[in-house]
């Protein structure tokens, strides 16, 4: 976005645009789907990560990482855990790592070239904590908490797409031959759809602000106080979120 924004700090548009990218990634996030042609069953591709790194490029690495909060809380409300919260917290990282690491680099190098760079680091920093994470501590979890210590049943979603894998090549096939490639497909799709849209949304923010913002009689004292409330709106729903999907986890 323009130096004219940074200067203004957080308006009101900004909070709004927030809100409308952690939306749409919400409702990308819980609309999940499968590919059991290519990856194991267990495996939810999801296209939120597009309108996370969008918002990122646009918004600043900062609002990339509250889309990525955000989204994960609606997720939470609507459909609940069926991992004790694990799965979540990795999604939260990888797509935080991914987008805030991209953003923080386009930050500072506003250029073609420098989204790039920054889409590139991303990808791979995602990738790399995607197979760490699922090697130190999702697939554990699920052996020790889920399926009580055994690996057979995790074994037994490999077969179908890998007929060799075994306890001893799980991590073989798993890591290498679906994680790896899942996530760098799933950065792809995102790095491609962002790259036709972003700079076309950037301009549509800066204009809805020039059109808010511009105006030479503009009452300052007023939009700080807007900002302000919708702040502390912004901050009550996150809280809302976040006591609402607690209670579905424990009471509901």
């Amino acid at each position: 976005m323009s130096n004219e924004n940074t200067k203004q700090g957080i308006s009101s548009t900004h909070i709004a645009f927030i809100a409308m990218f952690a939306t749409l990634a919400g409702v990308l996030y819980i609309l999940n789907f499968k590919l059991p042609f290519a990856f194991p069953s267990f495996l939810d591709f999801k296209l939120s990560d597009i309108p996370i790194l969008i918002g990122s490029f646009t918004l600043g690495p900062v609002s990339g990482g509250v889309i990525v909060v955000v989204e994960i809380l609606i997720k939470l409300v609507v459909k609940g855990t069926s991992t004790m919260f694990v799965g979540e917290l990795s999604d939260l990282v990888t797509s935080c790592v991914f987008a805030v690491t991209a953003g923080i680099i386009y930050k500072k190098h506003r250029t073609f070239k420098g989204a790039l760079v920054g889409m590139a680091i991303g990808t791979l920093a995602e990738v790399t904590v995607a197979m760490l994470i699922n090697w130190l501590v999702l697939v554990p979890f699920y052996v020790e908490v889920f399926f009580g210590g055994s690996w057979a049943p995790l074994v037994g979603i490999m077969k179908p797409l890998f007929p060799a894998c075994t306890k001893e090549t799980f991590y073989t096939f798993y890591l290498w031959a679906s994680v790896l490639p899942f996530n760098l497909l799933r950065c792809l799709i995102a790095v491609g759809v962002t790259l036709l849209v972003y700079k076309r949304i950037s301009r549509m923010i800066n204009s809805v602000n020039r059109k808010i913002y511009g105006k030479p009689n503009r009452d300052e004292q007023k939009s700080k106080k807007v900002t302000i409330i919708l702040i502390c709106v912004g901050a009550l729903i996150v809280a809302l979120l976040i006591t609402f999907a607690l209670l579905r986890y424990f009471v509901f």
